[in-house]
């Protein structure tokens, strides 16, 4: 089992910046892709950016040259850092982590961290 611990959320001023920070337990099963995804009122759960365990990167359109996705291996911890905010940045952000064990592959959830933006 993996388990998620976010942090960084809150409430900041358009044009402000946040980092969020999402920590995975220490396990047996390898990690692979770490990524952050949103989630605003009504809406679906999408894609923020995703970052491969070699430091590939990918972002949603809305977010590039704004958001960067980092991690540290050594410490199974993925980052956020959002800058120029947004209202529409307004969501709760979770993290994401794809771990495997052999065959097995499972996506795992950290719990969300509300991130408003204020116009």
């Amino acid at each position: 089992q993996v388990q998620l611990v976010e942090s960084g959320g809150g409430l900041v001023q358009a044009g402000g910046s946040l980092k969020l920070s999402c920590a995975a337990s220490r396990s047996s099963f390898v990690i692979n892709d770490m990524g952050w995804y949103r989630q605003a009122p009504g809406n679906q759960r999408d894609l923020v950016a995703v970052i491969t365990s070699g430091g590939s990167t990918n972002y949603a359109d809305s977010v590039k040259g704004r958001f960067t996705i980092s991690r540290d291996n050594t410490e199974n911890t993925v980052y956020l850092q959002m800058n120029s905010l947004k209202p529409e940045d307004t969501a709760v952000y979770y993290c994401n982590v794809k771990a495997k064990l052999g065959a097995i592959q499972i996506n795992y959830w950290g719990q969300g961290t509300q991130v408003t933006v204020s116009s």
